[in-house]
């Protein structure tokens, strides 16, 4: 196989509402195309032609109204998920080939951008096999530098599955699947630098098969994804959820979960954290009506109304009686330090609870981090007794409420958190 990959010269500088299409239809014809070239055209031009184009002095709003989610951030640079779903700098907002002042955005439909503009190309040619692919420049995940990767694609595979194939030497792919319109745009990239004035190239010789795909086959779906979030913005996607998805939750997600939470700070070198995991129906109503039971009392013991009761109870079970699994943690205070005076014997006992709401706080991200949804209820804190006795738990342990947990409903939380400052929360002195 040989391939060639040429640039195409003599565009003009391109402006909003160019006809991008007869302009590279023009330029191209020269070059004879023939059936399965690939006409690989930069975001750039795209992006200029279809006026996706902002003032430089708008950059931060034009980078949030482009995200639907933040990956990563690190100074002035944010890693996002964008409305395509790509995960890129900045939203792909860029101001490289633009004049002073300027910056591209990304095309609202690069698919869609790609598909017009294959249309016109095919007709002026009459051909059947011709594949488009738009780029961007984007970076890699563990690797320096930038590589061109296809946003954009029409006429040709995006993707191409090798599962079920052989090698060489006649072993059975599982896993391969080959990015070709990747590789399309990496190789015409060599040819279409920031600085050669060539935002498009012929590149001829590519073999594929199947059917025509769209650049956004090569999105990756989030429950695919391992590295959905950096750490630090883990901390900020976490949310209360108390509404879950369809499905069950893995013991071994609660098992990890749970080896997460151990790795918490805790006092004078203990691990004092114990997690009893609910996920039968059974297990779960026998804890349930204890907890009801203790409520009752206490709450009539208030003269609480009893129609009131009873929607406090209706609304806890809700929560805890919808989740697939309850996890209740515990802490005990068998390495405390004895000490004769009350001040530093309740300072004992405050640290072995701060560990325990260490404890929490990373069960609750290492569920996150799994794609789970929790949220913690202090419940059992309310019934120390009636909890170990349901649980089997000795008298040494302290239940610290009941995290309840299940898949991700459809469109994760409902509402935004809050908005936060640390100058309302943080002073130096």
């Amino acid at each position: 196989m040989t391939i060639t990959v040429q640039p195409v010269e003599g565009l003009p500088e391109i402006a909003p509402g160019d006809d991008l299409a007869t302009l590279i239809t023009d330029a191209v014809a020269s070059m004879e195309p023939a059936e399965g070239d690939v006409v690989v055209i930069t975001q750039k031009v795209v992006s200029k032609a279809e006026g996706r184009i902002a003032s430089d002095a708008t950059r931060d709003a034009v980078v949030a109204a482009a995200t639907v989610r933040v990956v990563a951030r690190r100074g002035d640079l944010v890693i996002v998920e964008t409305v395509h779903g790509f995960v890129c700098a900045n939203a792909g907002v860029d101001a490289s080939n633009v004049a002073d002042g300027l910056l591209t955005l990304l095309p609202e439909d690069p698919d869609g951008s790609a598909l017009r503009l294959r249309e016109t190309l095919a007709s002026r040619f009459g051909l059947e096999r011709l594949g488009v692919v738009i780029t961007d420049t984007f970076g890699r995940p563990w690797r320096e530098g930038l590589v061109d990767v296809a946003i954009g694609v029409a006429g040709m595979p995006a993707a191409v599955d090798l599962r079920g194939t052989r090698d060489h030497a006649g072993r059975e792919l599982e896993v391969t699947v080959m990015a070709l319109a990747d590789q399309v745009a990496a190789a015409a990239g060599i040819v279409m630098g920031k600085a050669e004035r060539a935002p498009v190239a012929l590149v001829r010789g590519i073999a594929w098969d199947g059917e025509a795909g769209a650049a956004a086959d090569l999105v990756r779906a989030p429950a695919d994804d391992l590295f959905r979030e950096s750490p630090l913005q883990s901390l900020h996607a976490r949310r209360t959820i108390r509404a879950f998805g369809p499905g069950t939750v893995p013991r071994g997600v609660v098992a990890d979960a749970v080896a997460a939470a151990c790795t918490a700070p805790a006092p004078h070198h203990t691990r004092p954290w114990a997690f009893v995991a609910l996920d039968t129906a059974q297990s779960k109503r026998a804890l349930l009506g204890a907890i009801a039971e203790a409520w009752r009392a206490d709450l009539r013991a208030d003269a609480t109304p009893e129609a009131v009761i009873e929607q406090r109870i209706a609304r806890s079970n809700a929560v805890l009686g919808d989740a697939p699994t309850l996890i209740v943690p515990f802490v005990r205070f068998d390495g405390a330090h004895s000490y004769p005076d009350e001040e530093r014997a309740g300072a004992e006992r405050e640290m072995f609870l701060l560990a325990g709401g260490a404890a929490i706080q990373t069960l609750l991200l290492a569920l996150h981090d799994q794609g789970y949804a929790s949220c913690w209820i202090s419940s059992t804190l309310f019934c120390q007794e009636e909890t170990r006795a349901i649980l089997g738990v000795d008298a040494g342990w302290h239940a610290l409420g009941t995290v309840a947990c299940g898949p991700m409903p459809e469109g994760g939380a409902d509402k935004p958190r809050p908005p936060i400052d640390p100058a309302d929360f943080l002073r130096f002195g």
